[in-house]
């Protein structure tokens, strides 16, 4: 599993699916193991923001993506954020785009 498996049909998903998908994510796959509760928190809060804007059909924009890394790139010391959970993050916006 990884997390584009996570975020695929998003928009016919409960929140209790998405969060448990997500647990299972942090058990079974051994890159993810590194984040933090707060930044598994984090992950849920962007997933439920896209969640939204999916179930009435707006795909997010490129931009929208970008102000999002963006923002997570300067709040990354505020954050907690290492490197390798920003590019994790990343890829999980970036799995949006599909």
């Amino acid at each position: 599993m990884d997390l584009q498996d996570l975020t695929k049909d998003l928009a016919n998903q409960e929140n209790f699916r998405i969060t448990r998908r997500m647990e299972e994510l942090m058990h079974t796959n051994p890159n993810f193991r590194n984040l933090s509760s707060s930044n598994r928190e984090l992950i849920l809060n962007l997933i439920n923001k896209y969640k939204e804007k999916i179930r009435h059909g707006i795909k997010p924009s490129s931009i929208t993506i970008r102000e999002d890394k963006y923002h997570l790139y300067q709040d990354r010391i505020k954050l907690g954020l290492t490197p390798t959970d920003l590019e994790q993050i990343n890829d999980l916006l970036d799995s949006f785009k599909n």
